[in-house]
């Protein structure tokens, strides 16, 4: 299969093609002969259009079969191609941010559409006052800027409670309860179908991250947990962490794989505030004065 994604592999697509196709069942434990040389995932040329977010969840059995004619052109360059052939509508096209599938269309008006409103309260993360009303958590995102009526100053959704329906928000886009340093992930999945022998003799690995897409890699350290999950633990607290996104893990240029995101560490907020209590709790209160007899 031959795919337009921005992303190369340790293989030549002469390799590809020269593979011979054959019908086996699957054994209950894989030959580890066979991974010895797995195909490896790379970023493309053009790092800016890098699509490795995308392919991180990729089998191996689906990459040996995959060939990427783009993987050393740069959009512009391909553009300039699609010109010389004639394809002007191409260039004219406008590029596509958004979720493709659904088009241009107001995001929570869509899932509305879907979905029944679960009306809830919108309440500041800072003194628990509330803000006003929202028709359902599911139609914020952690980050996101929550327009909320009578509030002439921005707000921003730092959390939510999907069991009372209540999100918390701040006034500030980087306010410290959007800021963490620690996730945790589901059974990761690595696309050479091993862990690196780094991380499998130490248990832990310096590496890159990444759980939005074009967003800068983040350097970080990973631990490996006995059931496949892993510690991801940013060298820099990140904005928005969110359970469901999927934490891409990049050594070089290599992509090394993705797991769901199921965990996240406390917020700097809650650090600041378990601080602040520490300090409280621990001074010592001043000797009342003893008067003479």
């Amino acid at each position: 299969m031959a795919t337009g994604h921005y992303a190369r592999t340790s293989v030549e697509d002469e390799e590809v093609f020269q593979q011979k196709h054959t019908l086996c069942p699957q054994p209950l434990f894989r030959n580890r002969l066979e991974i010895r040389n797995p195909v490896r995932l790379y970023q493309g040329a053009d790092l800016l259009k890098d699509q490795t977010f995308f392919l991180s969840q990729i089998s191996q059995g689906a990459l040996k079969k995959t060939i990427f004619p783009l993987a050393a052109l740069t959009k512009d360059f391909v553009k300039k191609i699609a010109a010389e052939a004639g394809f002007y509508h191409v260039l004219k096209k406008k590029e596509s941010m958004g979720i493709c599938f659904i088009g241009e269309r107001h995001f929570e008006d869509f899932i509305l559409q879907y979905l029944e409103p679960k009306p809830g309260n919108f309440v500041s993360i800072e003194d628990g006052k509330i803000m006003g009303k929202h028709k359902g958590w599911f139609t914020f995102t952690l980050g996101q800027r929550a327009r909320i009526g009578g509030q002439k100053d921005p707000w921003f959704v730092v959390d939510k409670d999907i069991k009372t329906g209540e999100i918390f928000v701040g006034p500030t886009t980087n306010h410290p309860a959007l800021l963490r340093d620690t996730i945790q992930t589901d059974r990761f999945h690595w696309i050479t179908e091993e862990p690196p022998a780094e991380l499998i003799r130490t248990q832990m690995m310096d590496c890159h991250f990444r759980f939005l897409h074009q967003m800068p890699l983040i350097p970080c350290t990973v631990t490996l947990n006995l059931d496949g999950s892993l510690w991801i633990t940013a060298k820099r607290p990140v904005r928005a962490l969110t359970p469901g996104q999927f934490a891409v893990l990049y050594k070089g240029d290599e992509c090394l794989g993705s797991g769901k995101i199921i965990l996240l560490g406390p917020s700097e907020h809650t650090l600041q505030k378990h601080h602040l209590q520490l300090s409280r709790d621990c001074k010592t209160p001043e000797e009342s004065p003893i008067s003479e007899s």
